[in-house]
């Protein structure tokens, strides 16, 4: 190139260029797409809308026509006049604990699959000023129905209400008065990990409780008390953590020290793990002195060292029927209140084992 000389500018076709002004200038409609894709704007506007029932060809025809005319539809003039946004939104404290990861997780698919977004809306802080304001701006967004996860006593309070006319499930409550509440069975779950080790052959069982402010943690400590008092069993002080494996670690290390703990019930897996560590930094070998149960059955519960038995939650169930939920109401099929509990089970691994001096067949007979 001689000096001096500029940058060559590509040429365009005089009528390429016109064409493309023309459609700038024009909105393209869905008239428009109708007519480049020979068919009816009924055709378009069942493509457009993800309906099913459109021919594999015909709907591949008019997503072609579509590309080429740059045509995108408008999806908040559909939802006015549909009066429905196909989205959920999903308000909840924290992303930090595995209940609420995979809850949200199963939500958002399951959403995704009855052809619904979903729209988070978390909160800063457990507190009621920033409950009533999460819940202020509920009716702000573009979405149909919310679901509520909260951990904390707070949705219960007097001073706390969702807006009127608001289709709401929520997960992990005990409001099932007042709303659609799905929860896990929290007390069959820790029944049955009380029982195993009881049935193991050990005297008592302590208990690693999760946070204060949480219906869960507080179901869980509940049904431990319950099942040694049924059991005629002597109830060892209870001890608390944070959900956190580091809170796990704590307890561990004082547990270790405790002569008679010869099973623990931790209230959640990551707990669990911190605990192991603690235990076997003490010297205190896992099964063969202390018994462990968890909480959850995450996916790493199996990797665990030993591997964890533990109670398996459902997640995936628990986002599905919280979805079809508000779906339900949504389609005005049922909006009384109550609560749906699904099952948990028992995971036995390699954490438990009848206590020192015993075997299977003595803990059979106690």
């Amino acid at each position: 190139m001689a000096a001096g000389q500029g940058i060559e500018e590509p040429q365009m076709d005089e009528g390429a260029a016109a064409e493309r002004s023309r459609r700038r200038a024009k909105r393209v409609s869905m008239a428009d797409v109708a007519r480049l894709a020979g068919v009816s704007s009924q055709t378009v506007s069942r493509v457009s809308n993800g309906h099913p029932g459109v021919v594999a060809a015909t709907r591949q025809q008019v997503l072609a026509a579509m590309r080429e005319l740059g045509y995108r539809p408008n999806s908040a003039a559909r939802a006015l006049k549909r009066g429905e946004f196909r989205t959920i939104g999903v308000v909840l404290f924290t992303l930090s604990t595995t209940g609420n990861v995979r809850t949200l997780e199963a939500i958002a698919s399951s959403a995704a699959h009855e052809g619904y977004a979903t729209t988070l809306l978390p909160v800063a802080a457990p507190t009621h000023d920033e409950v009533r304001g999460a819940f202020t701006r509920l009716g702000e967004l573009a979405v149909d129905a919310f679901i509520v996860i909260m951990e904390v006593h707070l949705l219960d309070a007097a001073t706390v209400e969702l807006p009127p006319g608001v289709q709401v499930a929520v997960a992990d409550s005990n409001a099932g008065d007042r709303y659609s509440v799905v929860d896990t069975d929290q007390a069959g779950g820790s029944y049955a990990a009380v029982n195993h080790l009881l049935e193991l052959g050990h005297r008592t069982v302590w208990h690693l409780a999760g946070p204060e402010e949480s219906f869960a943690a507080q179901r869980r400590a509940d049904t431990w008390r319950a099942a040694l008092e049924d059991a005629g069993r002597p109830v060892p002080e209870m001890l608390r953590g944070d959900w956190s494996a580091d809170s796990g670690y704590r307890a561990g290390l004082r547990l270790a020290e405790e002569s008679g703990c010869t099973a623990v019930f931790a209230a959640n897996d990551q707990m669990a793990l911190g605990l192991l560590r603690a235990l076997h930094e003490m010297g205190r070998a896992v099964p063969e002195e202390v018994s462990v149960v968890g909480f959850d059955d995450i996916a790493e519960a199996g990797s665990f060292m030993p591997p964890l038995t533990t109670v398996h939650q459902d997640f995936a169930e628990v986002g599905r029927m919280l979805v079809q939920g508000v779906l339900r109401q949504l389609r005005s099929e049922s909006t009384e209140p109550g609560t749906t509990l699904v099952p948990t089970w028992l995971v036995e691994r390699s954490s438990t084992a009848p206590p020192p001096g015993a075997d299977r067949t003595d803990s059979a007979e106690t």
